[in-house]
């Protein structure tokens, strides 16, 4: 009896899992803090280092990572080490059509807002910053 329960939860996580409406709920669900949005229009321009984020979001580096990772959960983002650093990207699983048409979507709905405005022109000065100096910055804090 105990292996066939086993079996059908297992084939019922399977189903949820893989249900288009679960997973845009759960993308949605990552998506409902302005600070996780701000990281996913950050990224729509390309891969960024944890330190860039930080810096943008001007928050705590253990508060970053949480938002960070709520977002790696929701399949959102995929992390990669290079060196010393850990670089953030818009995930690009094939299932993640939906994140491409949620993305596109809140390119053009925040397309002038002004936190959304601000963040663009720092991250622009915040690229032109050394990694090494950056992190450091942000390890004295």
């Amino acid at each position: 009896m105990r292996n066939g329960y086993q079996a059908y939860i297992i084939r019922y996580m399977a189903n949820y899992r893989n249900n288009k409406l679960n997973d845009t709920t759960n993308i949605l669900k990552a998506l409902s803090d302005p600070n996780r949005i701000r990281i996913v229009m950050s990224l729509s321009g390309g891969e960024l280092c944890v330190c860039r984020i930080i810096e943008l979001l001007q928050l705590a580096p253990s508060t970053v990572s949480k938002h960070l990772s709520i977002l790696r959960q929701a399949d959102l983002i995929e992390a990669s080490k290079k060196g010393r650093w850990i670089y953030y990207k818009l995930s690009n699983h094939t299932k993640n059509k939906t994140l491409k048409e949620i993305v596109k979507w809140l390119e053009k709905s925040l397309k002038e807002d002004d936190r959304i405005t601000k963040d663009k022109k720092l991250m622009a000065r915040i690229l032109k910053e050394d990694p090494e100096k950056l992190c450091a910055k942000i390890k004295k804090k």
